[in-house]
């Protein structure tokens, strides 16, 4: 079999994947992207939530075939309080991911790229000058590799960054079109939620994640207990990472991106906007290196994306190591000192790409000293609890 040559080999098929496709490409960069499902966008992992903004600074216009639901609200709960923000002037939507995908795949073979599905990755090794991929559609050589495979590729994947997750589409007569639903539960989901993300009226994704838990069951119990008839259309069971970014995302002439780097939310494990900037920090570094003969360019990728995420995954970080130590007494106290401004303030002021500025709003208001209180008696109850057990 004849080894093909690219400058650029992309494994994976994902957003990070295809942007950074898209971008080498548009430089006239020969570039390959390998994928080994049978389908761009499957299995789609993601419950599809972005903003508008967020779709127009990855270069994406609406597709009206991607387009499922615009969100005007969302409803948080605990076990006996609950608040809701508006998400109107973030112009949040929901995306078929599947969808989302392939309309960057047909960017980027626009653009000139390649595109091969049912193509395993198998190894990589190098010669002199090249990388070698063997694949199960046989050896490629290339000048950089791109690493976009996901979690499986995540250095650290054995530490507490990973949850076990499950998401189910359905349709029930009790999912409001216009509204998301988090629900906290220290208990049945703990270190995470479950969530309703409606793709119209009466039809929606449910799911839930949480450490230590059997989500299957989790999400059965929770479906069941609104007590109403449903059918169940889809059904997903896939990890997510909340461990936050994993560098370095540079080795040599390598470059992590996506899941492969960590680079999706600690809070919601979300990651169209920080996993597609990635690709595309990471397509215009290597097109940039390509141009001046100069591979120390590749290290403005990782400088570019930390400048831009940095912080929020940092505060990020922080509130969930927080949630992680919050018992239901807790939770329920924080949500029921939420005043109706502070509520306004972060519906109107906070970014959904940027889940730190909500953050902040909260913290500079009266909930922060409340907050402080809280998180006193949640570890008083912590200590105790423990003796107890012993």
């Amino acid at each position: 079999m004849v080894t093909e040559y690219y400058d650029v080999l992309i494994a994976g098929g994902s957003v990070a994947g295809l942007t950074t496709a898209r971008e080498c490409s548009s430089n006239e960069i020969s570039t390959i992207v390998i994928e080994e499902d049978h389908e761009i966008g499957t299995p789609e992992h993601c419950g599809g939530m972005v903003s508008l903004g967020g779709l127009q600074k990855l270069g994406l216009i609406l597709d009206s075939n991607n387009f499922q639901n615009t969100v005007s609200k969302a409803t948080i709960s605990s076990k006996s309080a609950s608040f809701e923000l508006s998400a109107e002037k973030q112009n949040v939507i929901v995306v078929d991911r599947r969808g989302l995908d392939k309309q960057i795949a047909k960017q980027a073979q626009d653009a000139g790229a390649q595109i091969r599905t049912r193509c395993t990755f198998k190894s990589l090794s190098k010669d002199q000058s090249n990388y070698i991929v063997k694949t199960s559609d046989g050896e490629f050589k290339c000048k950089y590799y791109v690493d976009a495979k996901g979690l499986g590729s995540l250095k650290d994947a054995s530490q507490n960054g990973i949850l076990a997750s499950a998401q189910f589409e359905i349709y029930a007569k009790w999912i409001d079109g216009s509204t998301v639903e988090i629900l906290f539960d220290s208990e049945k989901y703990p270190g995470f939620f479950v969530w309703i993300i409606p793709t119209g009226e009466g039809k929606g994704k449910v799911g839930v994640a949480g450490k230590g838990i059997n989500c299957s069951i989790a999400l059965f119990e929770f479906i069941k207990s609104r007590g109403k008839k449903y059918s169940t259309i889809r059904k997903i069971f896939a990890p997510i990472w909340v461990g936050g970014p994993r560098p370095p995302f540079i080795a040599e002439r390598t470059l992590m991106v996506g899941d492969s780097a960590g680079q999706t939310k600690p809070t919601t494990a979300g990651g169209i906007f920080s996993c597609g900037m990635a690709g595309m920090l990471a397509g215009k570094a290597i097109s940039q290196a390509i141009e001046n003969n100069d591979n120390r360019l590749l290290c403005n990728y990782e400088k570019n994306w930390k400048t831009m995420f940095q912080k929020e995954f940092n505060s990020m970080l922080i509130a969930r190591k927080v949630l992680e130590r919050l018992d239901n007494k807790s939770i329920d106290e924080i949500f029921s000192s939420l005043s109706r401004k502070e509520i306004k303030d972060v519906s109107n002021f906070s970014d959904f790409d940027f889940h730190s500025s909500a953050l902040d709003l909260f913290l500079k208001t009266k909930i922060a000293s409340k907050l402080t209180k809280v998180l006193i008696g949640n570890e008083f109850r912590r200590v105790f609890n423990g003796m107890k057990d012993n």
